[in-house]
């Protein structure tokens, strides 16, 4: 059975279509729409407002900030403010707008902040299940790549300690897998909804085998000859 899309929901993506752009594949229109997918997926199983929550996870990432920048933390709530006025055109009501505007303020992991609704708490499931996984790993190394571009050393690991097991400050903008103990293998722990920590449990697990085959595949570089 095909679910009908909110019919908002078409007016609203045209507008965030024309706004998303540029060569971070990490970001682009396809990652807002996996997080659309997965948000009216997880609000349905959740009993929450699927119009609401697919709005929010649309707006998302309207403002991509550099992950090397310094304001890169206020990308969700510079999103939020950027996305009100889209709301308000496709046709959403005030409390409606305030609900989603809210979520994606939170949003964001590098800022910190808990949820505080339920449109927050779908959008921020939806969000961190694309950062893990197959997709997950795949946005990880594709933001490297587009960090080097922009002028930073990138590679994708310390090369005398490819797993940050040693006694060093983590940079996940010089090291791509330094990204892995930072941020994505810390995720697991906060998932909001059943059907996020379970889709969540399995994706993690993905990373772990990821990491042990690179550790196999790497075991002669680290060795030495």
């Amino acid at each position: 059975m095909v679910v009908p899309v909110p019919p908002r929901h078409d007016a609203l993506l045209e507008r965030v279509r024309a706004r998303t752009t540029g060569p971070d594949l990490a970001h682009d229109l396809d990652h807002v729409l996996r997080v659309y997918a997965w948000a009216v997926r997880l609000a349905r199983a959740a009993g929450e407002d699927p119009d609401l929550c697919g709005a929010a996870a649309l707006v998302h990432d309207l403002v991509n900030i550099p992950k090397e920048s310094r304001d890169r933390p206020f990308g969700g709530e510079r999103s939020a403010v950027a996305g009100r006025e889209l709301l308000v055109a496709a046709g959403y009501a005030p409390d409606e707008v305030d609900a989603c505007v809210e979520a994606v303020r939170t949003s964001s992991w590098s800022r910190g902040l808990a949820p505080t609704n339920p449109v927050g708490r779908i959008l921020q499931d939806a969000d961190r299940l694309d950062a893990i996984g197959a997709v997950g790993a795949a946005r990880n190394f594709a933001c490297a790549q587009v960090m080097a571009t922009r002028g930073s050393p990138g590679r994708f690991y310390d090369p005398a300690d490819p797993f940050g097991e040693a006694d060093r400050p983590l940079d996940d903008v010089r090291n791509a897998l330094d990204h892995w103990p930072r941020k994505l293998l810390r995720l697991i722990d906060g998932f909001h909804t059943p059907a996020a920590r379970a889709e969540a449990e399995r994706r993690h697990a993905f990373l772990l085998a990821f990491l042990a085959e690179l550790r196999r595949e790497l075991e002669p570089v680290i060795a030495g000859p």
